[in-house]
């Protein structure tokens, strides 16, 4: 069970999960501080770590930058604040008055604290919350924070926590960044001295950077080293900034917004910040990652344990064309292939016949599907197969009959050019009858239609962000755009159990703890090529867990890349994640339909292993060493190597890899040659992948571990 513990004689509040503890205490200011993050302690041994506060060097030092679990803007502290307040009557910052805690009585193996403050002068509540939970090194943190008083205030920042780390040597930031069709590329570079910000301003996570950091000394690998990190559960604009201080400490702190905004609180309202989540691990990047996974499957994902099924995609088979006889003929060669969901791309409603009309008019084309979606909808079931369906429910087309009927729905700012990308306009989600409305014919398109599946997409960022008419409104829509989002879904999923859900913004511009929490998968990227998908994927999954990233098999030459690499390559990169095909099967070979449908098989035999095993990156996607990757099951009785070479192999080494997560002393026998290998010659000595000659070689190895009387 997580513990949660306080020493009535030091003031320290001890919480300790399976492997790592954190500890604070209230300073004799009232400032709540940090004082330990690692290695599990004891309350004796974290009250150790107290020390009262020394002078400052000069008087132009201050409070130390970090080292308060949520720095706010007030007194002599300059450094990155998590909390900005602006009151009234003009007045700025916040002063720690403790006011209480509460710790909740672990339950079902949870256990949370919450420390209570106010401002010593003006009415404002402040409570900082922590989870833990007894089988995950997560915590979990957020803030609430209300307005007790009879006047307005202003959160010109509300971050949802701080973190501190530890005085090291040095310190190296990892992250993600990219554009669109090239999201998630992995970053690991010296931490500068300073302020770094991370952020997105578009009105989602953004295919820029993700919201979340991992910081590790500069000496910490895949298997080995310390390694601080947290994510950030929120899918609108968010800002993430680490700092690194001349007195050798370093720090992150995380919420929504961005700079020029703020959250406005009236008499008696409440805001509550999103999850900050944090982890500590001793066992390098492969650790940390496998943490963050194994977290996501069983507390962010809605339905984490499930195997999720084959998917085809009409998209690029059809494009815009899409009409009933095209998609039961596509949804006949889907079936034969071994598909289990079959989802309709855009251009299936009102009068979308290309990207310049019809959003926002969410009923069938009647000309193309004459009797509504229900005989395509029949066919498909009939096939075997789960019924999806492509939506875009926050945008429209000035060319349409929603905009005709409500101009005032877009986000809009009197007076400004209004800016339209992709030929759309963003709805706003922050208006309560768009949300409604939205809700409403969603509902309605899934119950009518017997729709499993939605794919639920979002193609342009904010711009001109107003709401007319609303006081505050240009700073209100922020949270309250994410919060009806949030709320569409949930009335969704409440109302449909068995619909499942795929978050999608162009590709991966909204992929984040918050929006996993209420869908089952994300489209990582509009970029399909095999070989970028490579590198893309990589990134991804530092985080995020094989069980949330959709990946096609799509045609060649890729329609982005024009680069052709061969089916079975294509393939194995897309069986490290949820498996779609995308390519159009009216075209395919009668040997590509059956070499499509032995892999189909080949991933169905193992997805278990992609979807909810172990993932150890054995080798990376950077150089001419083939990439390797391993899926383990967590009890040892199988594993799954994918490896590929992606160009000629002439004087590449073909290096052995060290396999882990295996039973040591037992044997495992390849599924496919029958070959026995022992598994201390595996994780000590190496497995040397069987790639096949030429250019763009792949390979899938399955070992199942043998019994003690098979010889």
């Amino acid at each position: 069970m997580p513990t949660i513990s306080r020493a009535p004689d030091t003031g320290v509040w001890l919480l300790t999960t399976p492997r790592t503890s954190y500890a604070v205490h209230i300073d004799e200011t009232g400032a709540p501080c940090h004082l330990a993050w690692g290695p599990r302690l004891t309350p004796r041994e974290a009250a150790e770590l107290v020390v009262p506060a020394g002078e400052a060097a000069s008087s132009f030092e201050g409070r130390p930058a970090v080292g308060e679990e949520l720095p706010v803007d007030g007194g002599t502290r300059y450094g990155t604040p998590s909390l900005q307040v602006r009151y009234a009557d003009g007045s700025r910052g916040f002063e720690w008055q403790p006011t209480g805690h509460r710790v909740l009585t672990p339950s079902d193996g949870v256990g949370e604290l919450r420390l209570e403050f106010r401002d010593r002068h003006y009415p404002l509540y402040v409570a900082l919350h922590y989870r833990v939970r007894d089988d995950t090194d997560v915590i979990e943190r957020w803030t609430v924070l209300r307005n007790d008083g009879e006047q307005r205030v202003s959160l010109e920042r509300a971050d949802s926590a701080a973190w501190s780390l530890p005085p090291l040597a040095d310190y190296r930031l990892s992250h993600v960044t990219g554009q669109w069709s090239a999201e998630s590329q992995l970053r690991r570079e010296r931490l500068p001295h300073g302020e770094t910000v991370l952020t997105s301003r578009r009105g989602i996570p953004s295919h820029h950077a993700g919201p979340w950091v991992m910081v590790d000394g500069g000496d910490a690998g895949e298997e080995h080293g310390r390694v601080f990190g947290a994510a950030l559960a929120w899918s609108g604009s968010w800002r993430i900034t680490t700092q690194r201080t001349p007195d050798g400490r370093a720090g992150f702190t995380g919420g929504v917004g961005h700079e020029g905004i703020c959250v406005p609180l009236a008499p008696g309202e409440e805001f509550t910040t999103p999850v900050f989540a944090g982890l500590f691990t001793d066992g390098g990047f492969g650790a940390a990652s496998r943490a963050w996974h194994a977290y996501t499957l069983r507390h962010v994902l809605p339905h984490g344990r499930e195997v999720a099924p084959v998917l085809y995609n009409s998209w690029e088979a059809t494009g815009f064309d899409v009409a009933e006889a095209n998609q039961k003929a596509l949804a006949e060669r889907a079936a034969a292939l071994g598909v289990e969901l079959y989802v309709v791309d855009d251009g299936w409603f009102g009068a979308r016949r290309g990207d310049h009309a019809g959003l926002g008019d969410w009923t069938p084309a009647r000309e193309r599907f004459p009797r509504g979606l229900g005989p395509l909808a029949d066919t498909v079931h009939r096939l075997g197969m789960r019924f999806g369906i492509w939506v875009e429910p926050e945008m429209v087309n000035p060319d349409s009959d929603l905009y005709r009927e409500h101009p005032d729905w877009v986000l809009h700012t009197p007076g400004r050019t209004r800016s339209e990308l992709r030929n759309q306009l963003v709805l706003n989600f922050a208006r309560d009858d768009v949300a409604d409305w939205a809700h409403g014919w969603l509902t309605r398109l899934v119950t009518d239609h017997g729709i499993d599946f939605l794919k639920w997409d979002m193609n342009r960022a904010f711009s001109e962000a107003g709401w007319p008419g609303i006081p505050d409104g240009h700073d209100r829509l922020w949270t309250a755009y994410v919060a009806n989002l949030y709320g569409v879904l949930d009335r969704l999923r409440a109302d449909h159990a068995g619909l499942r859900i795929e978050t999608c913004s162009g590709g991966g511009g909204r992929v984040d703890l918050g929006i996993l929490t209420r869908t089952d998968q994300a489209w990582v990227s509009d970029n399909t090529d095999a070989v970028d998908r490579l590198v893309i994927q990589h990134g991804f999954g530092q985080l995020h867990p094989a069980r949330t990233m959709s990946a096609w098999v799509t045609d060649v030459p890729n329609q982005l890349t024009s680069r052709t690499v061969p089916l079975r390559f294509r393939f194995h990169v897309a069986m490290c994640g949820l498996l779609g095909i995308g390519g159009d099967l009216a075209r395919w070979s009668e040997a590509e339909l059956a070499e499509g449908a032995e892999l189909v098989a080949e991933y169905k035999r193992v997805r278990h292993l992609v979807q909810h095993g172990a993932l150890y990156r054995l080798s990376g996607p950077h150089g001419e060493v083939p990439t390797v990757v391993q899926y383990a099951a967590e009890d040892g009785t199988e594993t799954l190597v994918l490896a590929w070479q992606r160009g000629p192999r002439h004087g590449v080494p073909r290096l052995p890899v060290r396999l882990r997560g295996l039973t040591p002393g037992a044997r495992y026998r390849d599924t496919r040659t029958g070959e026995v290998h022992h598994a201390t010659v595996l994780a000590e000595y190496g497995l040397r992948p069987d790639l096949p000659s030429g250019d763009w070689a792949s390979t899938a190895v399955h070992l199942v571990r043998m019994g003690r009387d098979e010889t």
